[in-house]
């Protein structure tokens, strides 16, 4: 065995901590990516330490494991979500995306002992180059829905890293109902919202995760410092929360200057080398 997973990060536009609770989210694929190659081995695992118990989680083979990833690690884009889609990805080719999916869920939950739920997975997974995912949680129902050429986002670090197993990011609380439904409300609205109503359910989403519990001093004070940036249409915390990236909303390319363009992009890819 030499196989090859090229697995994407993923951005999600609006649609945050809802899907553990049945919601709705509005994320795409972007061209940050993980690769994992794997190569037989005669016997035992070689690899990072994590990496090997991922694998031996889905697959008693004896490998090589090898990452490359230009994700940022603890920053709310999914890298640890990439890392176990790579791993069963490649140890079980012939599973369905969904399947996969939950599969890679799974061994997050049992090795990283990250509660998560599947829209990282999800995202990723079923990505589509120049288009966001419409994601239905109660029934998994997915929908792809081009990105207007309009929408352009740009990801600003807050410098704050955070390990989501060592919070209560997904628990369920009398105003996570509310945030849920709100949410809900706010990724219906973007579908057919204009650049400059989109900022708004950004912000809005914002004060709704503050409420929920999963930001902190740090984000909110480069949350709002964006908010009333000059071509900045809207902001808000992106990922499980307390750090990480914000997500920005701009008018055009030179606004915030110093940060890149998020571009969307496809699917994993898997490739056999011999």
């Amino acid at each position: 065995m030499h196989r090859r997973i090229i697995v994407p990060s993923r951005v999600n536009i609006i649609g945050e901590h809802t899907d553990y609770a049945g919601g709705l989210a509005l994320p795409f694929a972007t061209e940050k990516f993980l690769e994992l190659t794997i190569k037989s081995r005669d016997y035992g695992c070689q690899g990072d330490q994590t990496v090997v118990k991922l694998w031996q989680a889905v697959s008693d083979l004896p490998v090589e494991l090898t990452i490359e990833s230009n994700i940022p690690i603890g920053k709310g884009m999914s890298s640890s979500a990439a890392l176990c889609l790579a791993i069963v990805i490649g140890a079980k080719p012939n599973l369905s995306k969904l399947e996969t999916c939950k599969e890679a869920q799974r061994i997050e939950h049992l090795v990283l002992e990250t509660e998560c739920g599947l829209l990282d997975q999800i995202a990723m997974m079923f990505a589509q180059k120049n288009y966001f995912s419409l994601i239905d949680f109660s029934n998994l129902k997915i929908e792809h829905v081009k990105i207007p050429d309009e929408w352009i986002f740009k990801l600003v670090d807050s410098k704050v890293h955070r390990k989501l197993s060592n919070t209560n990011y997904n628990q369920i609380s009398d105003y996570s109902k509310k945030h849920v439904t709100e949410e809900n409300s706010r990724v219906r609205r973007a579908l057919s919202s204009s650049k400059s109503q989109l900022g708004l359910l950004l912000n809005d989403s914002h004060r709704s995760l503050q409420k929920l519990g999963v930001s902190n001093v740090e984000v909110d004070d480069l949350v709002e410092q964006l908010q009333h940036t000059e071509g900045v249409h809207g902001a808000r915390m992106m990922g499980g929360g307390f750090g990480g990236m914000v997500l920005t909303l701009v008018e055009n390319e030179k606004i915030l200057p110093d940060y890149e363009v998020v571009t969307s992009s496809g699917p994993p890819l898997f490739e056999e080398l011999s």
